[in-house]
């Protein structure tokens, strides 16, 4: 018996990462399908596998067995609506790179990327990176921004590779984990990967490249191991995670402090939108919820076509 981790999924092949760090090239024994789990694709990255090893000239194996997930990311699938694609399986964080000018990144996509992250138990921390190039005025708005999520029970760390500014704390974040990474283009992640993993010399902008190269838009993800038992991974479906499955009554639970003041509505069902002695309303009313994660919440309320 061959035990593995799946650190690439083309459709049909998977690269598996023995425990004597081989890999090995499997295809699936037969059908294969997960109970209770209507998705388009079996298996996925970060998915531990047992598998018999069928050719060792052509460097082959098949996968007979998947043991059990602790978590996974789903988004819809591209080609098949009433199913979804598995992203990436058993992650023990996720970490969102931001940078508040050069590009800017929007609260709203920070707060969508948490929002996902929250909908699937994954914690996340956030890495504000590229702080040389930040005004005071602008290290005074990013302290406050800060202050923000880290009240809400998100960790943040203040990154620049160009004056090795938090590299320390964003190698220690990764160490010994799976991690899913994510940020718009142009934030830097493929840098600071470099700076901690300069042995993966990863191109500017691979990262959110690679995972991009089947047919149409299906997303094929890949796992790089940037150190013994660290692995990260990035897709660019991402962006469009998490509120696949989120109701509108329940998207409320996947704000931290909105979700502290369950049950202190007036109606057990409020939406927190115009209803009459809402606790979330007064919150925001009085300042202890921040009106940028309102305002997020109600983006995220009133536009459909981003609920998927």
């Amino acid at each position: 018996m061959n035990k593995g981790l799946i650190i690439r999924s083309t459709g049909s092949w998977y690269e598996v990462l023995a425990e004597n760090k081989h890999v090995w090239q499997c295809r699936l024994k037969g059908k294969f399908k997960i109970k209770g789990l209507q998705t388009s694709n079996p298996l996925a990255v970060g998915d531990r596998v047992k598998f018999d090893i069928e050719d060792t000239v052509e460097n082959t194996g098949i996968i007979y067995e998947i043991e059990q997930r602790e978590n996974y990311i789903i988004r819809k699938s591209v080609h098949k609506t009433a199913q979804g694609h598995i992203l990436a399986a058993n992650l023990d964080q996720a970490v969102i790179i931001v940078t508040l000018n050069y590009p800017r990144t929007s609260l709203g996509f920070i707060d969508r990327f948490l929002v996902s992250a929250e909908s699937f138990r994954i914690p996340t921390t956030i890495v504000f990176n590229k702080i040389d190039l930040l005004s005071e005025d602008e290290k005074d708005q990013l302290a406050d921004l800060a202050a923000l999520y880290e009240s809400i029970g998100y960790p943040c760390i203040f990154t620049s590779v160009v004056d090795n500014i938090g590299i320390g704390a964003f190698k220690d974040l990764l160490t010994d984990k799976i991690s899913l990474i994510s940020g718009h283009s142009g934030v830097g992640k493929s840098s600071l990967v470099n700076k901690i993993a300069p042995s993966l010399d990863l191109r500017t902008s691979e990262i959110s490249n690679f995972a991009n190269k089947g047919v149409h838009t299906t997303t094929f993800a890949t796992m790089f191991e940037i150190a013994e038992n660290s692995f990260i991974i990035d897709t660019p479906g991402i962006k469009e995670l998490g509120l696949i499955d989120i109701e509108k009554e329940e998207l409320s639970h996947f704000f931290p402090e909105m979700r502290a003041l369950l049950g202190q509505c007036k109606f057990h069902n409020c939406k927190h939108l115009n209803e009459p002695k809402c606790a979330v309303l007064e919150a925001v009313a009085e300042g202890t919820i921040a009106e940028t994660r309102y305002m997020s919440y109600l983006s995220m309320m009133d536009n459909d076509d981003n609920r998927r």
